[in-house]
């Protein structure tokens, strides 16, 4: 079980550090295009539950990775949303506005 728990492990840091890019990626072509205000959907990397309270996984990573790129964290909503896996898990929608 050990191997299985260390590869499930991997797979799930590598789907969130691919999305951290991503917000990067993003951000950064926003502020190339000369947008003063960036609106991005977070869905938490995996792992989390709409049940309980705790860690998002993936999302400070990838609000960080916006903000490094000049943007500020202005507001956010959250909703439920699916996976491509159908997958339920809580999203949220945050609005940056270029510093």
């Amino acid at each position: 079980m050990g191997f299985i728990n260390d590869a499930m492990s991997r797979g799930a840091e590598f789907i969130k550090s691919v999305k951290v890019q991503g917000a990067a990626d993003e951000a950064r072509k926003d502020h190339a295009e000369g947008r003063s205000v960036l609106v991005y959907k977070i869905i938490e990397a995996g792992g989390g539950s709409l049940d309980f309270t705790g860690p998002m996984a993936g999302v400070g990573e990838q609000i960080e990775a916006i903000e490094a790129e000049g943007w500020a964290f202005a507001d956010m909503a959250t909703a439920q949303s699916k996976t491509l896996s159908g997958d339920e898990r809580a999203g949220l929608v945050c609005v940056f506005r270029r510093r």
